[in-house]
């Protein structure tokens, strides 16, 4: 047996098995299923696994959905995570350069969920393989997250220690540039705010009213008064989930509204969090209703890892960019001509750090690596699993530059030929950076003591209350 384990090794077998991997994301294209509902997306998932002789442990954090497959008796525990769920009314077409679906209004893989899942799984079983071919020690988990999207599954599988003993964390996600992502992103929770008052005749008898819907009003215009005395990169949004009722006659009993809010820091979110619901406090004081307010779901901010992301880069440059070839282009070329505009090409390349200027319509080249981290205004549930053991991830172009996401644009392309490269290179970097941390004890001590650095030894911490469950 051979004690090499590198990039070399686990490209051949991702190489071996990149077809069937392939296959899989289209199969998961096939059949979108929203957050928490993923039961056929997660059967294909865990059919391959328990193939190729993985242990499965299901109902991770009671969630039907969210699953583990292990392979491995010791060693380092090398974690890759995964997504499946889809987004709902973004049925379409594939391969099409217009918006067009036999089933309208149906589901849709608008983030290409359907190819991060599957990468990561194959990284998960190349790994594996190359160490079993080295006869080396290794614990190597695919983790099953559901409801990304929408319902933030990996929180909830980081409250229930789903992570505890990982050493090492890596994921990709789908983009318009080729890139290994060193930034935080912003932590958010969502809080309902749900006020009841006392319904009345509006014009007969609205002195003996006490309007929910007032409250809610009241609640909104507290909160932009706010938004001048708060961090310049925090966000608020906010919808009016329930405005009592369609009756302009009627005083309204019940209303209840929806908040996001953004923060870099998790401090800082709990602070503007304690800020909102004592504006709430105050909107039912002065409508003289009673609020309650619940956290419907929360994630952290990720925490970058600057020594796993250097070795991810290293990587990424010796595997080189997705190999597209002449009809990969061609199809982007008209699909930017046709469907693209350039303000989408704009908003493309500062989403994820590139530049519009850049002369082809598939990324076939490598963004550098930040000299510092930066700061995305998004928000993903990768961030809790950052905060719990060292975590890395990379983007990989699998779409033409300008498609927005979470759009038909972006479905018509998921099981295009240039996206399944993608996800193939994707999961040869993820797989390569797991074998560098097996290979090199110091560097994973590294990753752990800049985790312990960047968080200021705090622990994790969720803001969804026990209480809660994901779904």
């Amino acid at each position: 047996m051979s004690n090499v384990l590198g990039y070399d090794q686990v490209a051949v077998f991702a190489d071996a098995k990149a077809a069937d991997y392939a296959a899989l994301s289209d199969r998961i294209w096939d059949m979108p299923e929203l957050a928490f509902e993923e039961f056929r997306s997660v059967a294909e998932h865990i059919e391959i696994m328990e193939k190729e002789g993985f242990h499965i442990t299901r109902n991770i954090a009671g969630i039907e959905t969210a699953f583990i497959a292990e392979w491995g008796q010791a060693g380092p525990v090398i974690g890759f995570l995964g997504e499946f769920d889809a987004l709902a009314g973004l049925s379409q077409d594939a391969d099409t350069l217009e918006a067009a679906t036999a089933t309208p209004g149906a589901n849709g893989h608008g983030c290409h969920h359907n190819l991060l899942g599957a990468a990561s799984l194959l990284a998960a079983v190349a790994l594996r393989d190359a160490v079993a071919a080295a006869g080396v020690q290794a614990k190597i988990r695919y983790y099953g997250c559901p409801a990304e999207e929408e319902g933030s599954g990996k929180t909830f599988m980081a409250r229930a220690g789903a992570f505890d003993d990982l050493d090492a964390a890596f994921c990709w996600h789908p983009a318009s540039f080729n890139a290994v992502m060193s930034s935080s992103t912003l932590a958010v929770v969502d809080v309902n705010a749900r006020f009841t008052g006392r319904s009345a005749h509006a014009a007969m008898a609205p002195h003996v009213g006490r309007s929910a819907l007032d409250a809610v009003e009241l609640m909104n215009v507290g909160i932009n008064y706010m938004r001048e005395h708060m961090p310049s990169d925090a966000r608020i949004h906010y919808a009016i989930t329930d405005a009592g009722g369609k009756a302009a006659n009627v005083v309204q009993a019940r209303a209840e509204g929806t908040y996001v809010i953004r923060a870099p820091e998790l401090s800082e979110l709990t602070t503007l969090l304690k800020r909102v619901e004592k504006i709430a406090q105050g909107a039912a004081l002065m409508t003289e209703t009673t609020v309650e307010t619940t956290v419907g779901s929360a994630m952290a901010n990720i925490v970058p890892n600057r020594t796993l992301e250097s070795a991810m880069y290293q990587n990424l440059k010796r595997c080189g960019p997705p190999p597209y070839d002449a009809e990969d282009f061609a199809y982007a070329d008209r699909m930017r001509q046709s469907a693209l505009s350039e303000e989408d090409i704009i908003a493309s390349a500062k989403s994820f750090g590139g530049d519009p200027d850049f002369p082809r319509s598939l990324h076939d080249d490598i963004l550098p690596f930040p000299e510092t981290p930066g700061l995305l205004f998004g928000s993903t549930d990768v961030g809790d699993v950052s905060w719990i053991a060292p975590t890395a991830q990379c983007l990989m172009a699998t779409v033409a530059i300008g498609t927005p996401f979470h759009a038909w644009q972006t479905v018509a392309q998921g099981k295009r030929p240039a996206a399944h490269k993608a996800m193939i290179v994707a999961a040869k970097v993820m797989a390569a950076t797991g074998a560098d941390v097996i290979s090199d004890p110091a560097m994973l001590k590294q990753a752990k003591d800049e985790l312990k650095k960047r968080t200021r030894g705090q622990d994790y911490l969720t803001l969804i209350p026990e209480s809660l469950r994901s779904q």
